[in-house]
C-alpha cells in the first residue's frame, strides 16, 4: 500500500444520517483514560503547574493528538500519552480528568461507558494503587450527577511491561473496589495493555485467575501489535470474555469460528487501528471480517483525544464501511456484553429493602 494512500477518516454524512447516529444510544467498552483526557483539561492543569511545553492550546494539541505523518506505529501513538501523566498524579486531577471524559462521552450519545485505567502509572507522586483507583471512580461518581442516566464502570489495567507479579497485585486491588461489592460505581473488569511483543498473555494467567474468582469481567489487549497466537492465548489461557482490538484474528478462520461460537466480543477501534498501523492505510478494517464470521463486536474510541475522535465519529467511520443499519445493530447488541451490572451490586442501606 502506498504511503500516499490516506488513512480512512469519518467523512461527512448527510445531515439526516448524522443526526440518526447522534441520537443512537451508544455503548463504549474500550476507552482509555490517559489518551482521552480533553486537551483543554490537560492544558489547564499543565498551565496551573507551569509545566506546559507549549505556548498555546493549539500548539499543545500537537503533543496530545496524532498528527499527519506520525501514523503507523504503536510507539508513536503511545507517546501522545506522555504529557497527561505529568499532571494526573494527584487525586483531584485524576478525578477531574475522568469526569471530563465521561461528560464528553455523554455529549456524543454514549449511554454505557467503561473506562480503562492503569492505576500504577498514576502513583509516582505518592498515591497508593487503591487511592489511584478511587480517584478515577470519584470522577465517575461526579459525572453521574450531571448524567444520571449513564451506566459507568472502570476496568483496571495491568501494564505488561510491569510484569506478572505486579499484575497479580493490581488484580487484588481491583477487587477491593469491585462494583458488585459496593452500591456505588466501581471496578467491573480487568485487562492487560502496553507493549504486546515479548509479553504474551499466558504469562498473566495467575492475575486473571484472581480477577475471575473475584467476579470481574475479563478482557485483554491482544492481536493489535502481535500475531494471532496472542489472541489464542487470551482466549484459551486467560479465559477472556472480550478481546481488545484483535486485528490479527481476522486472518485466522478457525479463531474467528471460536470467537463466534463462544460469543467472545471483539472491541473494535477503527481510527486507532489505522493510526497505529494495526490496519494498513486504505485497507478495509477487520470489523468487516468479524461481522461476516458472526463474531460479536463493539465500536470503541480507544483514545479519543489522541485519535481526535469520539463515539459518534467512530460510528460514522464504521457506517462508511458496513452501513448505518449495521452500526445501529452493533450498538444495540453491545449492551449485552458490558461488564457493568448494577443489578448485582450490594443494595444501598439508605434506600431500604
Amino acid at each position: 500500500m502506498s504511503s500516499e494512500t490516506p488513512i480512512p477518516t469519518a467523512g461527512p454524512l448527510d445531515p439526516e444520517t448524522e443526526a440518526r447516529l447522534h441520537a443512537l444510544p451508544k455503548v463504549e467498552l474500550h476507552q482509555h483514560v490517559d489518551g482521552s483526557i480533553p486537551a483543554e483539561v490537560t492544558w489547564d492543569l499543565m498551565r496551573h503547574y507551569r509545566l506546559h511545553p507549549a505556548s498555546s492550546l493549539d500548539e499543545m494539541r500537537r503533543f496530545l493528538e496524532i498528527q499527519a505523518g506520525e501514523e503507523g506505529t504503536l510507539l508513536a501513538y503511545l507517546d501522545k500519552m506522555h504529557y497527561p501523566l505529568w499532571v494526573t498524579q494527584f487525586y483531584e486531577n485524576i478525578s477531574r480528568a475522568v469526569e471530563a471524559i465521561c461528560e464528553a462521552a455523554a455529549g456524543a450519545g454514549v449511554h454505557t461507558l467503561e473506562l480503562r485505567y492503569a492505576p500504577l502509572i498514576h502513583t509516582y507522586a505518592g498515591l497508593t494503587p487503591r487511592q489511584s483507583i478511587r480517584a478515577a471512580l470519584s470522577g465517575m461518581n461526579h459525572a453521574l450527577k450531571s448524567s444520571p442516566e449513564m451506566k459507568l464502570g472502570l476496568i483496571v489495567i495491568a501494564m505488561r511491561q510491569h510484569g506478572p507479579h505486579i499484575a497479580k497485585i493490581l488484580a487484588r486491588q481491583a477487587l477491593a473496589e469491585a462494583q458488585h461489592l459496593h452500591e456505588r460505581t466501581g471496578v467491573v473488569g480487568f485487562d492487560i495493555a502496553g507493549p504486546e511483543r515479548g509479553n504474551p498473555p499466558r504469562l498473566f494467567r495467575s492475575a486473571y485467575e484472581i480477577a475471575r474468582l473475584g467476579r470481574l469481567g475479563l478482557t485483554a489487549h491482544a492481536g493489535e501489535d502481535a500475531p494471532v497466537e496472542y489472541v489464542w492465548q487470551a482466549v484459551d489461557e486467560l479465559g477472556v470474555d472480550r478481546v481488545g482490538h484483535g486485528c490479527s484474528a481476522a486472518r485466522e478462520p478457525e479463531l474467528l469460528r471460536r470467537l463466534a461460537r463462544d460469543g467472545i466480543t471483539v472491541e473494535v477501534c477503527l481510527s486507532s487501528n489505522y493510526h497505529t498501523g494495526a490496519v494498513g492505510r486504505g485497507e478495509t478494517h477487520p470489523l468487516v471480517a468479524f461481522l461476516e464470521a458472526g463474531v460479536p463486536v463493539s465500536l470503541c474510541c480507544d483514545n479519543s483525544t489522541v485519535s481526535r475522535t469520539n463515539a459518534l465519529r467512530e460510528s460514522v467511520l464504521a457506517a462508511s464501511q458496513v452501513g448505518v443499519e449495521t452500526v445501529e445493530t452493533i450498538h444495540k447488541g453491545a449492551g449485552a456484553h458490558t461488564f457493568i451490572k448494577p443489578e448485582t451490586a450490594l443494595p444501598d442501606p439508605a434506600k431500604g429493602s
